[in-house]
């Protein structure tokens, strides 16, 4: 079974400094027929503006991951962790028990365009964690790769949770093929460019959720950037 969720029809926050486009529901947007799909509870699309971003405030029991389009975020925590988060590289923090954090633009004059995506764990309560770390660009040239699972490899990130994130930037007119277990479903996240999958055209900003497949098979028809999030 397959069903897209169209760009158009996300919900939106706009603000001064932010401009976040939501999959699913998520703060004051609520749409009962989008609340989430599996373990995957989030997927927002934001564009921070130069020097703006998000003031310290408290997760609990989430997996939080980070993906850069373009830009640069710096991230501080109650860990004691600061960094800055570029393309090229995904962010996890485990919130677990309760974690405080902050997220600004790295620039006060470039915006910062960015993929947050919240993965309910399998556990709650752990002790909260931080993890950042480089995505091999041969990998992810023209294929899909691993970028974070329960049981990671050398340059992924660890999820609390049954579930993989694969990414992938295809040159136009490639195709890579992508296979679900029996059992697993999948959403794919287009992030830049235009792809079809299993014959369904798809933009930037659109996804389609993937049910009752053995087989995913994606064709570029632009240079494209895509996430799958393979989910029990």
């Amino acid at each position: 079974m397959l069903t897209v969720r169209k760009s158009e029809d996300r919900g939106a926050t706009k603000i001064a400094w932010l401009d976040s486009k939501h999959s699913f529901s998520f703060g004051e947007y609520y749409d009962p027929q989008n609340m989430g799909f599996g373990a995957l509870r989030v997927i927002n699309e934001d564009v921070i503006a130069g020097g703006g971003g998000f003031r310290p405030h408290p997760h609990r029991d989430m997996e939080i991951v980070t993906y850069i389009l373009s830009g640069a975020l710096q991230h501080k925590d109650s860990l004691g962790t600061g960094s800055v988060i570029r393309p090229g590289e995904i962010q996890k923090m485990s919130a677990g028990s309760g974690i405080v954090h902050s997220e600004f633009n790295a620039s006060r004059e470039r915006d910062c365009h960015l993929l947050q995506i919240w993965i309910e764990p399998s556990k709650n309560g752990i002790a909260p964690a931080y993890e950042q770390k480089p995505i091999d660009p041969e990998a992810v040239k023209n294929h899909f790769a691993r970028i974070a699972a329960p049981n990671p490899r050398d340059n992924e990130v660890t999820l609390v949770q049954d579930a993989e994130i694969w990414a992938a930037q295809f040159d136009a007119g490639v195709e890579a093929i992508h296979q679900l277990e029996k059992g697993r479903r999948a959403w794919l996240q287009v992030a830049t460019g235009k792809v079809e999958v299993c014959d369904q055209m798809l933009k930037a900003g659109d996804a389609i959720a993937i049910t009752d497949e053995d087989r995913i098979l994606v064709r570029a028809h632009a240079p494209s950037e895509v996430l799958l999030f393979d989910l029990a």
